[in-house]
């Protein structure tokens, strides 16, 4: 099939679960859905990885995997954090942006297009990629980070300070974050960056043609978010999820989800993570992305 050249999510995003690792006084972020290009992921409740959709490049490879606590989708890889801070990945390596396995004491993932993004847990950045011309890698000079997102050739960071860093494609001005100040987190999406500030309100930088940066109204309700191709996705602390921007396949017709605990936002699809465990998936579905409907036992907390 011809892979048609598009964001990737992260884009994928990195979506907030707290929970008791292998110490039980260490506190993990669990993130249990990932929409990449074409294909899902979602972690189980026992730590295993469930994979549907695209699968040319063996990105969905992931049956072997155990005592993962995050997921992360880019083009035609996947990326997973393990318990014991090491990662895996499956996929396409053409940039080396599975050459993940030497890595330890990680602490955050995210998986960009050709590249993977991780944050250590003492604040430094990794970046798998042998093809530096869009300058991603340009992020591991980086110090002092608390958050990190990879988008489609571009990567972000938060700093202890609150404020912004960014490297890479800039065509839109999705790298124009340095007078960013009290950000808690940062979403990369296609062509723009979205933030989270302190006071719970958001902003945005980057390509606009489809209203995907128009989330300055958003407020303090929106608790967890997403970043994509054109559009930005929310989710509010009453389950329900809001929308700026547009999607070509539906993937924004989500007015009736309710009783959602994690979102994830791909190219073409989006999908949202319930309270029982069940996971919604809405979109282009040609690569069957959103096979999901037989999916049970899904990561909740």
């Amino acid at each position: 099939m011809k892979k048609r050249i598009c964001l990737l999510a992260v884009l994928a995003l990195m979506l907030t679960f707290a929970g008791c690792g292998e110490k039980e006084t260490e506190q993990v972020d669990y993130v249990p859905v990932a929409a990449g290009f074409g294909h899902t992921l979602a972690l189980k409740s026992d730590r295993t990885v469930l994979a549907t959709g695209f699968n040319d490049d063996g990105q969905r490879a992931v049956e072997q995997w155990t005592d993962i606590i995050q997921v992360s989708g880019g083009a035609y890889h996947s990326v997973g954090l393990k318990a014991d801070g090491t990662v895996v990945a499956a996929g396409a390596n053409g940039s080396g942006q599975c050459d993940v396995s030497a890595w330890t004491n990680i602490k955050m993932i995210s998986a960009g297009y050709y590249n993977t993004v991780v944050l250590t847990k003492d604040g430094k950045v990794l970046v798998a990629a042998t093809d530096d011309y869009h300058k991603v890698k340009n992020a591991e000079s980086w110090t002092d980070i608390t958050y990190v997102t990879a988008g489609y050739y571009h990567a972000a960071g938060i700093k202890t300070d609150g404020t912004v860093v960014a490297v890479g494609y800039n065509d839109h001005g999705q790298c124009n974050v340095s007078e960013w100040t009290g950000i808690t987190e940062v979403r990369a999406g296609f062509s723009h960056t979205v933030g989270r500030k302190s006071d719970g309100t958001f902003v945005a930088a980057g390509n606009n043609e489809s209203g995907q940066c128009n989330v300055s109204e958003w407020g303090s309700e929106v608790v967890q978010f997403s970043a994509s191709s054109n559009h930005t996705v929310g989710l509010k602390s009453d389950g329900t999820v809001v929308v700026a921007g547009e999607g070509a396949y539906n993937q924004t017709d989500v007015a009736d989800w309710a009783g959602i605990i994690a979102i994830a936002a791909g190219d073409s699809h989006l999908l949202g993570l319930k309270s029982d465990g069940t996971l919604l998936a809405v979109g282009d579905n040609i690569y069957g992305q959103c096979d999901i409907a037989r999916w049970e036992g899904l990561m909740t907390k």
